[in-house]
């Protein structure tokens, strides 16, 4: 079986630097699981990592499709499972890290991606909905697919929305409720959650936002939509870029702002630990500096060395 190692969280608990560390530590490279960190030039709002902060670790799955348009998660399984088998075949230690775990979940065979083809007159009568009205009705379709859509990027997306309810449509008992093992490649994977405690991941929160908006991200959205992202698009990235978009269009203050996206990024993170939660087979941990995690990956790599 092919070892690969998977890295959750929530927002800004650590997974990044944890990744590189045990990169650096196992002979590892990284491969990111973020839905937005794909897109070029969302480098500040998604928290994307730095050359500086990959300290020479190679990195996978960012900047690879323009933010014009939808890198859906069959896209992302479809490169995941490329850059997975080229690692691999160099003799390195795939280490998936990220927060979208639909993402996850896919690549790994957790959730079944079904191929249904384009319904153009399905999908024309569901666009005169709007995107609350849109999410009730997956709920109704495919709740599972509707919670792992819950993430306020996910449900402000129009495209993914009515792509969802396009593939229930096909599938009367939910596209997602049943798993495609036999399509994951022969993963053989151990899970690493880092779930901090909330009161300190709140601040941690508040920390990284002062940050991102000290170096630039509302000057970062404008660069975008000047050159040619439109406000729709920003609205459906979600998120920061649905803020900023808000903020650039005068419909909201500076203030208004901040306080809008702590509370969104906050709430995010709460879902993210509750969608994570369900998987059994994570082992989590409350700081991602925690000593047993080597050797928790120690075990995992080289069952004899105990």
């Amino acid at each position: 079986m092919n070892k690969v190692l998977i890295l959750v969280g929530p927002t800004a608990s650590g997974k990044s630097a944890l990744a590189v560390e045990l990169a650096k530590k196992w002979g590892g490279e990284v491969i990111s699981a973020d839905s937005r960190q794909v897109y070029r030039g969302l480098n500040i709002g998604t928290g994307k990592v730095t050359r500086r902060e990959m300290q020479g670790v190679p990195h996978h799955l960012l900047d690879v499709a323009s933010a014009k348009k939808v890198f859906s998660a069959q896209d992302f399984v479809d490169h995941a499972r490329s850059a997975i088998g080229d690692i691999i075949q160099r003799g390195k230690l795939p280490i998936i890290a990220g927060g979208t775990g639909f993402y996850i979940d896919a690549l790994v065979g957790r959730i079944f991606l079904p191929n249904v083809p384009p319904n153009p007159k399905l999908r024309a009568k569901l666009d005169k909905l709007s995107v609350a009205q849109l999410y009730d009705r997956l709920q109704e379709k495919d709740p599972i697919r509707a919670h792992a859509m819950a993430t306020p990027s996910e449900r402000n997306n129009k495209v993914r929305l009515i792509r969802a309810l396009e593939i229930a449509q096909c599938s009367p008992r939910g596209s997602t409720s049943r798993s495609n093992l036999a399509e994951n490649g022969g993963y053989d994977c151990l899970w690493i959650g880092i779930a901090p405690d909330m009161k300190a991941l709140d601040r941690k929160i508040q920390k990284r936002l002062t940050e991102r908006l000290k170096h630039g991200m509302i000057a970062e959205a404008k660069r975008l939509h000047a050159g040619g992202l439109s406000y729709k698009r920003m609205i459906e990235l979600g998120l920061e870029y649905r803020s900023l978009a808000r903020l650039l269009q005068k419909k909201i203050s500076r203030r208004e702002m901040e306080d809008e996206l702590y509370h969104v990024i906050h709430r995010y993170a709460h879902k993210q630990i509750g969608y994570w939660r369900r998987n059994t087979d994570i082992h989590w941990y409350k700081s991602p500096k925690a000593r047993e995690i080597n050797h928790y990956v120690g075990s995992f790599l080289d069952p004899s060395s105990l």
